[in-house]
C-alpha cells in the first residue's frame, strides 16, 4: 500500500482515545470499533463522490463545499480552526451532516449495529473527517495529493499547483485526490 486510505487517516486522526470511546459506544473492543469506524467513512465517502457527480441542487452544494475545503486558509487565523477547523469546513460540516442520516441507515443494515448508534459515531467522525479532508486539500496528509498531486498519487491529472478546482474535471480530480482512489 503505497499511499494511506481516507479511511486510515481518520483512524489516525481519530486517535486513542476517541477509538476507545467509540469502542464503549458500540459496545465492542478497538478492533471492532476501527471496523465500523472504516466502514462508516467508507460510505460518508461513497456518498459524497455520488452526491458530488449528481446534477441537482445537492451535488452542487457538495461540489461548493469540497471547493470550500480546498482553499487555502489564511495563514494567521488558520491556528484558530482547531481539528482542521470548522473555520475552513462550515459548510462541509453542513454536507457531512445532512449525509449522516443515509449514511447511519446503510451502515446499520450492514452492520446490524443500530442506526441511532451508528448516528452517534458519526457525530463523533464529523471533526475529525473534516480535518483529514483539510489536510488532504493542504497536502499535508500522508495520502494527500491535492491540486498538485503529491508523488505517487494517480490519477491526478488536470490540477495544477495551487489552483482551485476548475469546473468538470478538476472538481473530479480533486475529490479523487482528497478522498482517494480517484475513481467513481
Amino acid at each position: 500500500m503505497s499511499e494511506s486510505s481516507f479511511q486510515d487517516d481518520v483512524l489516525g486522526e481519530l486517535g486513542d482515545d476517541k477509538l476507545t470511546e467509540i469502542a464503549g459506544l458500540l459496545g465492542t473492543d478497538t478492533a471492532g470499533a476501527k471496523e465500523t469506524v472504516a466502514e462508516t467513512v467508507g460510505a460518508m465517502t461513497g456518498d459524497l463522490q455520488q452526491k458530488a457527480a449528481a446534477e441537482d441542487a445537492d451535488g452542487a452544494e457538495v461540489r461548493q463545499a469540497f471547493a470550500e475545503v480546498a482553499e487555502p486558509p489564511l495563514e494567521g487565523v488558520a491556528a484558530f480552526g482547531g481539528l482542521g477547523g470548522l473555520l475552513g469546513g462550515g459548510m462541509m460540516a453542513g454536507v457531512l451532516a445532512k449525509v449522516s442520516k443515509p449514511v447511519a441507515n446503510a451502515v446499520s443494515k450492514k452492520t446490524g449495529i443500530p442506526a441511532a448508534t451508528i448516528s452517534r459515531v458519526i457525530e463523533m467522525l464529523i471533526p475529525v473527517v473534516l480535518a483529514v479532508l483539510a489536510k488532504r486539500a493542504s497536502g499535508k496528509a500522508p495520502g494527500a495529493g491535492p491540486a498538485g498531486a503529491a508523488p505517487g498519487t494517480p490519477g491526478t491529472p488536470g490540477a495544477g499547483p495551487g489552483t482551485s478546482p476548475a469546473p468538470g474535471g478538476g472538481l473530479g480530480d480533486l475529490l479523487g485526490q482528497i478522498l482517494g482512489g480517484g475513481k467513481k
